[in-house]
């Protein structure tokens, strides 16, 4: 039974994390109910999470949506913070980040549901690529090794308001760099020695199907539709990160 709901528990979480992101919400309050202690939850997800992304990314670049040339050193950058990051988490306390992420979150939403139009097309970018990688890179793969919770929401925004980027290829170029941060974080936290490889193994397996299944239905409806995961997405963490901290 228990390995039954670990793989269907990878299967959504990699459709979902596909398309927008957020798998977390699925995967680690299982892995914690499961009776896993907290680091040892957060390295076997990372384990099983970093495969579903690595067919995600296959899956888009594939289908030509992935700009490898603007991506080297974000990809660098995010991959680097993310080792930096969680090494932190190990030593200091989150609860600042478990405050203040939920209604940075409530805030994407927002904007997002105001603008109908956004990331329906290419757009100028304000920023270079260069002070984009180091500063996106930099923050965002630190905060995804240090807490994580919401880090694609925060990519993908990023991507479509200041690069210009439509959704679709904002989606797919946020699956890059998760999978840096994700390797990055997942060989600290095997070198802490904080995961079940068993565990891991059968979500692993769930990811493979819900990652390829995700991918497509986002390559296949485009813009609108992953708008409409995202928003849902979005709201879910938020409700999920505001339960789940004190006041």
């Amino acid at each position: 039974m228990e390995t039954i709901l670990l793989f269907f528990t990878g299967l959504a979480a990699g459709f979902i994390d596909a398309i927008a992101g957020g798998g977390g919400l699925i995967t680690v309050p299982v892995l914690l109910w499961l009776g896993l202690p907290v680091p040892v939850a957060l390295g076997t997800n990372k384990m099983q999470s970093t495969f579903g992304t690595a067919v995600a990314v296959s899956r888009y670049h594939r289908a030509g949506m992935i700009d490898w040339k603007n991506l080297r050193v974000v990809t660098i950058v995010t991959l680097i913070s993310s080792v930096i990051g969680t090494i932190v988490v190990s030593q200091l306390s989150d609860d600042l980040l478990k405050k203040a992420v939920p209604w940075m979150l409530l805030a994407i939403a927002i904007y997002t549901l105001c603008s109908p139009s956004l990331g329906a097309a290419e757009r100028a970018p304000k920023l270079s690529i260069l002070a984009f990688s180091l500063l996106f890179g930099g923050v965002l793969g630190f905060y995804d090794g240090f807490f994580g919770p919401g880090t694609g929401s925060f990519w993908a925004i990023a991507w479509v308001t200041l690069m210009g980027v439509e959704l679709t290829k904002a989606t797919a170029a946020t699956k890059v760099v998760n999978l840096a941060s994700n390797i990055a974080s997942l060989m600290t936290f095997v070198w802490l020695g904080h995961y079940r490889t068993d565990i891991a193994l059968v979500m692993i397996a769930g990811q493979l199907v819900g990652a390829r299944l995700g991918a497509g239905m986002a390559i296949k409806h485009g813009q609108k539709f992953i708008r409409i995961v995202f928003i849902a997405v979005v709201l879910a963490l938020v409700v999920r990160l505001m339960w789940a901290t004190p006041s």
